[in-house]
């Protein structure tokens, strides 16, 4: 019960964070659904009521299965690459397509109109354009 309790919670805070457009809560959300998913694995081995997967004197039946523990800790190494590679898309990446949200837009024109000069919009320097 407090397992199901847990995922559920997760997937909401999950969801929840998916729904705002900031690529920061995006990847916390991506962390949130992975360890909800890796507590839906590790549950379905039943090793919460099944002894560990290689004691010496065990029947085998009694054992806990030991391959969703290989899924989830393979799910754990997948996760956290894939978050590495979001948050290292999150630091360099930049607006250089001109997609900027509505906020930016607001805003660039809240101060063209303050001071009657026409801005563009502003946009994050790399490190190539700086060199």
């Amino acid at each position: 019960m407090t397992l199901s309790i847990t995922v559920a919670l997760l997937t909401a805070g999950a969801v929840y964070l998916f729904s705002k457009r900031e690529f920061l809560r995006v990847i916390l959300g991506f962390v949130l659904i992975g360890h909800a998913g890796n507590l839906i694995l590790f549950a379905a081995g039943g090793s919460d009521r099944r002894i560990e997967a290689f004691h010496p004197s065990a029947d085998p039946s009694a054992m806990a299965d030991p391959l969703p523990q290989a899924f989830v800790l393979t799910a754990i190494v997948i996760a956290f690459s894939i978050t590495v590679f979001m948050l290292v898309l999150a630091v360099t990446g930049d607006d250089t397509d001109g997609t900027a949200t509505k906020v930016e837009q607001l805003d660039v024109s809240a101060e063209s109109e303050s001071d009657g000069v026409r801005h563009e919009p502003r946009r994050n320097t790399s490190r190539q354009e700086k060199a």
